[in-house]
């Protein structure tokens, strides 16, 4: 697929992930961000989150998401700022518009899809909210659309409290939503010459991941089997966290074959019984099953046990922290990389997938505002138009 242009309206973390994802394959991405209003900071509030590794306004939160793009500051609340956001779609031709604000915003700051596509009518338009745009004045945030989805309730100790999930799932959830539909828009495009208008509710997206509890209630479930459930599978038995004399083993049996290799290893032999041979059965002795277990492993070392385990085809690990994942020899020559203005290189997330092609180094991240004036510049503006506008306060 042959390079893009994504004007991206954007901030926190949802629609940056997905266009990073632009950004890695090469395409142009440029990000537009609000001129300075009132006392706060200006731009993106993520900007100022986090170490301070760079500059003010390029702390650490911010940097991995938002690394190989461009970045303009426009006021979209002034009528001139709409009309510069219309003539930049137009004169840089651009494929995909995208924004994650409030639904009731769109009209006011000119950047709902009737509008953009009037201007470009192939143009692909990618919106990403909490609830989509039948409840257009709701915000979203992944922690509590964690909360509302069922993610909290499932997360945790059965005899703890709901839990919030390690990482913001939800917000990468429909940033790769925006990526998928935005690729099958261009694709759809392709065939019809039309662009089209993408809504991505951050709870439906969401939602959508609950395949293997959702379902269940029409299936008249335990409680047990919809709630928390700490380190074990519910289904599978046993997957669990087990104590070594050196740290943790989780261990994972997906199969009654699986099963019998297990306890075909001798120290795992006093967990077997004929009870235990199906996996319906290991779920009428299940705590039983964790307790004799755990006997065996407490009394031996992390790689004594793996070893076993491996010598099984049985799927298990030690728990890494995340400087141990980060060395990981599988995942060594996957991983991103950018530099600070210092020369100092910053290894980040490895991509999904490889794809052919694709950048694993990219430049850092841009300061607020920093491509304005070589952006409008493209679009036909001026040297003395572009330093007007600033002086209003329409650019940045």
């Amino acid at each position: 697929m042959k390079p893009r242009t994504v004007l991206s309206m954007e901030q926190a973390l949802s629609l940056p992930s997905a266009t990073l994802r632009f950004a890695q394959l090469g395409w142009r991405v440029i990000r537009i961000e609000a001129t300075k209003a009132g006392g706060g900071l200006p731009g993106d509030p993520n900007r100022y989150i986090g170490g301070r590794i760079a500059d003010d306004d390029r702390r650490s939160y911010f940097v991995a998401p938002n690394v190989g793009k461009e970045a303009i500051a426009l006021n979209l609340k002034h009528p001139r700022g709409q009309e510069i956001l219309r003539r930049l779609i137009s004169a840089l031709d651009v494929d995909v518009f995208c924004c994650n604000t409030l639904p009731s915003r769109y009209a006011a700051l000119g950047i709902d899809y009737p509008t953009l596509s009037a201007v470009k009518p192939d143009l692909i338009w990618a919106g990403i909210s909490a609830m989509g745009p039948d409840y257009p004045d709701v915000p979203g945030y992944d922690p509590v659309i964690q909360a509302m989805c069922g993610y909290m309730e499932v997360t945790g100790d059965p005899k703890g409290s709901p839990t919030q999930m390690g990482l913001p799932v939800i917000d990468l959830k429909a940033g790769d939503e925006i990526y998928a539909n935005v690729m099958l828009a261009l694709l759809e495009r392709g065939e019809t010459g039309r662009g089209k208008a993408i809504h991505v509710s951050m709870l439906q997206a969401a939602a959508s991941w609950l395949i293997t509890v959702l379902p269940l209630i029409d299936f008249d479930c335990a409680p047990s089997e919809i709630t928390r459930a700490g380190n074990e599978h519910r289904k599978f038995i046993p997957t669990n966290v087990y104590p070594a004399n050196d740290g943790f083993v989780y261990l994972a049996i997906g199969s009654d074959v699986q099963w019998r290799r297990l306890t075909a290893i001798a120290k795992f032999a006093p967990a077997a019984n004929d009870t235990r041979v199906t996996n319906e059965g290991r779920h009428k002795e299940r705590e039983a099953i964790h307790r004799d277990i755990a006997a065996v492993t407490i009394r031996h070392g992390v790689d004594e046990i793996l070893a076993d385990l491996r010598s099984a085809t049985i799927p298990s690990t030690r728990i890494f922290d995340i400087r141990q994942v980060s060395a990981l020899p599988q995942l060594q020559g996957k991983l991103t990389r950018t530099a600070l203005p210092g020369g100092k290189t910053i290894h980040m997330q490895p991509m999904p997938v490889d794809i052919d092609g694709a950048a694993r180094d990219l430049p850092f991240a841009p300061k607020y505002g920093a491509d304005t004036h070589h952006v409008l510049a493209q679009a036909g503006f001026a040297r003395s138009d572009i330093a007007a506008l600033a002086a209003e306060g329409i650019v940045a």
